[in-house]
Protein backbone atom coordinates (compact mmCIF):
# COMPACT_ATOMS: atom_id res chain seq x y z
CA UNK A 1 0.00 0.00 0.00
CA UNK A 2 1.29 3.45 -0.93
CA UNK A 3 0.81 5.89 1.90
CA UNK A 4 0.44 9.56 1.04
CA UNK A 5 2.18 12.25 3.08
CA UNK A 6 -0.10 15.27 3.43
CA UNK A 7 0.59 18.65 4.99
CA UNK A 8 -2.39 20.36 6.58
CA UNK A 9 -2.18 24.02 7.53
CA UNK A 10 -4.16 27.22 7.88
CA UNK A 11 -2.17 30.01 6.23
CA UNK A 12 -2.94 33.73 6.15
CA UNK A 13 -2.67 35.72 2.92
CA UNK A 14 0.77 36.96 4.05
CA UNK A 15 2.04 33.44 4.84
CA UNK A 16 1.60 33.73 8.62
CA UNK A 17 0.66 30.52 10.45
CA UNK A 18 1.33 31.60 14.03
CA UNK A 19 2.15 34.26 16.57
CA UNK A 20 3.63 33.50 20.00
CA UNK A 21 2.96 29.76 19.46
CA UNK A 22 -0.76 30.40 18.87
CA UNK A 23 -3.00 30.87 15.84
CA UNK A 24 -3.56 34.60 15.18
CA UNK A 25 -7.25 33.99 14.40
CA UNK A 26 -10.22 32.07 15.73
CA UNK A 27 -12.17 30.07 13.15
CA UNK A 28 -14.13 27.29 14.84
CA UNK A 29 -15.50 25.86 11.58
CA UNK A 30 -11.94 25.51 10.22
CA UNK A 31 -10.90 23.66 13.41
CA UNK A 32 -13.76 21.26 12.67
CA UNK A 33 -12.46 20.77 9.11
CA UNK A 34 -8.99 19.98 10.49
CA UNK A 35 -10.47 17.47 12.94
CA UNK A 36 -12.68 15.74 10.36
CA UNK A 37 -9.85 15.55 7.80
CA UNK A 38 -7.19 14.14 10.15
CA UNK A 39 -9.37 11.89 12.35
CA UNK A 40 -8.17 8.30 12.30
CA UNK A 41 -4.86 9.17 10.63
CA UNK A 42 -1.40 9.44 12.22
CA UNK A 43 -0.31 13.06 12.59
CA UNK A 44 3.27 14.33 12.91
CA UNK A 45 3.93 17.68 14.59
CA UNK A 46 6.72 19.55 16.28
CA UNK A 47 7.01 19.83 20.05
CA UNK A 48 5.95 23.49 20.18
CA UNK A 49 2.87 22.77 18.05
CA UNK A 50 2.02 19.90 20.38
CA UNK A 51 2.51 22.12 23.45
CA UNK A 52 0.23 24.79 21.95
CA UNK A 53 -2.52 22.15 21.77
CA UNK A 54 -1.95 21.18 25.41
CA UNK A 55 -2.82 17.51 24.88
CA UNK A 56 -2.75 14.82 22.20
CA UNK A 57 -5.35 15.01 19.46
CA UNK A 58 -7.92 12.27 20.15
CA UNK A 59 -8.49 9.27 17.86
CA UNK A 60 -5.17 9.82 16.04
CA UNK A 61 -1.64 8.59 16.63
CA UNK A 62 0.26 11.74 17.66
CA UNK A 63 3.95 11.70 16.71
CA UNK A 64 5.88 14.61 18.20
CA UNK A 65 9.23 15.56 16.66
CA UNK A 66 11.76 17.14 19.00
CA UNK A 67 15.53 17.38 19.36
CA UNK A 68 15.07 17.15 23.14
CA UNK A 69 16.03 13.56 24.01
CA UNK A 70 14.46 13.95 27.47
CA UNK A 71 11.04 14.98 26.13
CA UNK A 72 8.10 12.73 26.82
CA UNK A 73 4.37 13.30 27.07
CA UNK A 74 1.49 11.01 27.81
CA UNK A 75 -0.34 9.80 24.72
CA UNK A 76 2.32 10.68 22.13
CA UNK A 77 5.11 8.89 20.30
CA UNK A 78 8.35 10.85 20.30
CA UNK A 79 10.60 11.07 17.21
CA UNK A 80 13.88 12.95 16.94
CA UNK A 81 13.73 13.86 13.23
CA UNK A 82 11.03 14.53 10.66
CA UNK A 83 12.16 11.46 8.72
CA UNK A 84 11.80 9.29 11.81
CA UNK A 85 8.39 10.82 12.54
CA UNK A 86 7.17 10.14 8.99
CA UNK A 87 8.46 6.56 9.11
CA UNK A 88 6.66 5.92 12.41
CA UNK A 89 3.47 7.51 11.00
CA UNK A 90 3.66 5.42 7.81
CA UNK A 91 4.26 2.22 9.79
CA UNK A 92 1.18 2.96 11.93
CA UNK A 93 -0.87 3.84 8.83
CA UNK A 94 0.14 0.58 7.12
CA UNK A 95 -0.73 -1.44 10.22
CA UNK A 96 -4.11 0.31 10.51
CA UNK A 97 -4.73 0.15 6.73
CA UNK A 98 -4.91 3.95 6.41
CA UNK A 99 -3.60 5.44 3.16
CA UNK A 100 -2.53 8.85 4.40
CA UNK A 101 -0.49 10.48 7.16
CA UNK A 102 -0.63 14.15 8.11
CA UNK A 103 2.01 16.73 8.95
CA UNK A 104 0.50 19.29 11.33
CA UNK A 105 3.27 21.85 11.81
CA UNK A 106 4.99 23.98 12.82
CA UNK A 107 7.07 25.91 10.34
CA UNK A 108 10.27 23.82 10.57
CA UNK A 109 8.34 20.55 10.38
CA UNK A 110 6.43 21.82 7.33
CA UNK A 111 9.67 23.01 5.68
CA UNK A 112 11.45 19.70 6.25
CA UNK A 113 8.51 17.54 5.17
CA UNK A 114 7.38 19.59 2.15
CA UNK A 115 9.78 17.82 -0.27
CA UNK A 116 8.18 14.49 0.76
CA UNK A 117 4.57 15.69 0.51
CA UNK A 118 2.09 14.25 -1.96
CA UNK A 119 -0.81 16.50 -0.97
CA UNK A 120 -1.37 19.89 0.68
CA UNK A 121 -4.56 20.73 2.55
CA UNK A 122 -4.25 24.49 2.82
CA UNK A 123 -6.84 26.68 4.41
CA UNK A 124 -6.26 30.14 2.99
CA UNK A 125 -7.27 32.49 5.81
CA UNK A 126 -8.40 35.84 4.38
CA UNK A 127 -6.43 38.00 6.83
CA UNK A 128 -2.95 39.55 6.95
CA UNK A 129 -2.14 39.29 10.66
CA UNK A 130 1.17 40.01 12.31
CA UNK A 131 3.00 36.82 13.14
CA UNK A 132 6.35 35.24 13.88
CA UNK A 133 5.82 31.90 12.14
CA UNK A 134 5.39 31.45 8.38
CA UNK A 135 4.43 28.56 6.13
CA UNK A 136 7.40 27.71 3.88
CA UNK A 137 7.43 29.14 0.38
CA UNK A 138 6.75 26.61 -2.38
CA UNK A 139 6.27 26.65 -6.14
CA UNK A 140 2.53 26.39 -6.82
CA UNK A 141 3.43 25.30 -10.36
CA UNK A 142 4.52 21.95 -8.92
CA UNK A 143 0.99 21.34 -7.64
CA UNK A 144 -2.41 20.70 -9.20
CA UNK A 145 -5.43 22.23 -7.47
CA UNK A 146 -7.99 19.52 -6.71
CA UNK A 147 -10.42 21.51 -4.57
CA UNK A 148 -11.23 25.14 -3.80
CA UNK A 149 -14.10 25.93 -1.45
CA UNK A 150 -14.86 29.38 -0.02
CA UNK A 151 -16.32 29.63 3.51
CA UNK A 152 -17.69 32.93 4.84
CA UNK A 153 -16.91 33.60 8.48
CA UNK A 154 -19.54 32.46 10.92
CA UNK A 155 -20.65 34.29 14.04
CA UNK A 156 -17.73 34.63 16.45
CA UNK A 157 -15.09 33.84 13.81
CA UNK A 158 -12.40 36.32 12.80
CA UNK A 159 -12.12 35.69 9.04
CA UNK A 160 -13.47 34.16 5.85
CA UNK A 161 -11.37 31.31 4.50
CA UNK A 162 -10.94 29.11 1.45
CA UNK A 163 -10.12 25.43 1.71
CA UNK A 164 -7.77 24.26 -1.04
CA UNK A 165 -6.39 20.80 -1.71
CA UNK A 166 -3.31 20.53 -3.90
CA UNK A 167 -1.77 17.32 -5.30
CA UNK A 168 1.86 17.17 -6.33
CA UNK A 169 2.10 16.97 -10.11
CA UNK A 170 3.71 13.87 -11.54
CA UNK A 171 6.92 14.51 -13.54
CA UNK A 172 5.16 14.16 -16.92
CA UNK A 173 2.34 16.62 -16.05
Amino acid sequence: MTIKVSLIAAVAENGVIGRNNQLPWHIKSEFQYFKTTTLGHPIVMGRRSFESLGKPLPKRANIVVTRDTAFSAKGVIVAHSVEEGMKIAKDIAAKENVGEVFIGGGADIYRLSLPHADRLYLTEVHLKPEGDTLFPAFDRGDWKEMKREFHPKQEGETADYTITVLERKLPQE
